[in-house]
């Protein structure tokens, strides 16, 4: 069982000061001391909640992935792996797991958190966009759909579907691409205004990328892509 999930945005560990400076200005949050063997991790401090971003510190690329918090690590590694997973790396106390696509994430043990930090000038960031091959969408929905035992719901496109639960800080939304592999990801942060945030963020030093539907598409000063949502910052859904 899924008790709590953490949004992690990866960044090139040469550009990771420029996306810690980035990510904590537009959150609202403080930045942890750095951790690991390289002092590849640091969690996002809300000044009220429990955290649920972290930033983590990468070779190459960037992107997003997530942590799944849960009470028994190894049955759920063991149940993960019934549903299709593989493991790719197991740390005893937590491991590192790749969906059937070969999506990496995480499941580790649950420290008790349990309330969803405040919204941050009208945003929250709430969402992992999980980029996904075509022929590999419908596993991929019916795995994350059955890891999380969250119930799949369309989108405001045919394209997407949700995963979330009501209890949860971060939500999961499942994008089936026209073409192209799959295995990308990236957060997206619910806006009650998404051009307010976005002459926001551009202060910050981010850069406006491209416009959908009901999004922004930006860059971050790390080189990161993340997208600015027409959502309700507390409920997460489209307005009307």
């Amino acid at each position: 069982m899924v008790r709590w999930i953490v949004a992690y945005v990866d960044r090139p560990r040469d550009r990771f000061a420029a996306g810690a400076a980035f990510w904590t200005a537009v959150t609202g949050t403080g930045l942890s001391a750095r951790r690991g063997g390289d002092g590849e991790w640091a969690t996002l401090l809300p000044e009220d909640g429990d955290a649920c971003v972290k930033l983590q510190a990468v070779c190459d690329g960037g992107g997003a992935h997530v942590d799944l918090e849960v009470d028994d690590v190894r049955a759920e590694v063991a149940r993960a792996v019934a549903l299709g997973a593989a493991v790719a790396a197991d740390h005893g106390d937590w491991a590192v797991l790749r969906s059937p696509e070969g999506r990496a994430f995480c499941l580790t043990p649950w420290k008790g958190a349990a309330r969803r930090p405040p919204v941050f000038a009208a945003t929250r960031l709430d969402q992992v966009c999980l980029d996904i091959a075509p022929g590999a969408y419908g596993e991929e929905v019916a795995f994350w759909a059955a890891l999380t035992g969250w119930p799949p719901l369309n989108g405001s496109l045919p394209e997407f579907t949700v995963l979330r639960s009501p209890d949860m800080p971060v939500r999961l939304l499942l994008q089936r691409l026209g073409d192209g592999p799959g295995r990308t990801a990236h957060v997206d942060l619910a806006c009650a205004d998404p051009e307010a945030a976005r002459v926001r963020h551009e202060r910050h030093g981010a850069a406006f990328v491209a416009r959908g539907r009901h999004w922004i598409v930006m860059r971050d000063p790390a080189g990161g892509v993340y997208c600015l949502t027409g959502r309700d910052p507390e409920t997460g859904s489209l307005p009307g």
